[in-house]
């Protein structure tokens, strides 16, 4: 019996692993479940068998691209929470582009498949998994920020910091998949990514000074 539930996981992974570099590639459409276990190894009524039907392996194959990305890149970076948080915030920036300029990331080419042709399957699962990302990312800003700050305003600064990560690296990921060139052959200023997280986190930490500095002006003027 435990060789047999041994078999089953590896049977599980298998699929999973064949999945996401299927739906990555072609997109839920397009991706055959013949071509899936054929690829793992595995017999077509294995998908029925550990996960119901193809529209459950399409979620559950994003959950565990995303889980196999962040495992790698962890979203603090690796940086200690005593670190200052300037440090920290650059840690979380090196994260995202890590992640994004891996070509093993499938999580990102299988969401970027799903916005050509959206299927909603992943709408959940996505929020759940990046929510609290995104709100380890505001509990930086709001470290940064004045106390006054409203919590709209946190998250508009943190969405800005995430655009500036996700914006010139995801571009040229997109353009190289559609292109048929590998995504390893990205443009040397993208592939310097310690030098983009530089940039990032200089920037981003100019503007929130600005910011904090208008807040105290304001305040001092009775405004």
């Amino acid at each position: 019996m435990r060789k047999q539930r041994s078999d089953g996981q590896e049977t599980r992974q298998n699929l999973l692993v064949a999945a996401g570099k299927i739906f990555a590639n072609k997109g839920f459409r397009e991706a055959t479940i013949a071509e899936i276990c054929q690829q793992a190894g595995a017999n077509t009524a294995a998908i029925s068998y550990h996960f119901g039907s193809k529209e459950a392996l399409y979620v559950e194959s994003w959950r565990y691209a995303f889980t196999q990305s962040l495992s790698l890149y962890p979203p603090d970076g690796g940086i200690s929470a005593q670190a200052p948080v300037a440090e920290r915030l650059r840690g979380r920036i090196l994260s995202i582009m890590r992640r994004i300029v891996d070509p093993q990331s499938h999580d990102f080419d299988i969401f970027h498949k799903e916005l050509a042709s959206p299927t909603g399957l992943l709408t959940k699962a996505i929020q759940e998994s990046a929510e609290p990302i995104f709100k380890g990312l505001t509990l930086l800003v709001g470290e940064l920020l004045d106390k006054d700050y409203q919590e709209y305003e946190v998250r508009l600064c943190a969405m800005s910091i995430r655009a500036q990560c996700f914006g010139p690296l995801l571009h040229a990921r997109r353009r190289k998949t559609a292109q048929g060139i590998p995504i390893t052959d990205l443009e040397p200023l993208l592939e310097d990514v310690e030098q983009l997280a530089d940039h990032v986190t200089r920037f981003s930490l100019a503007g929130i000074r600005a910011l904090r500095d208008r807040q105290t002006q304001q305040l001092k003027n009775g405004n």
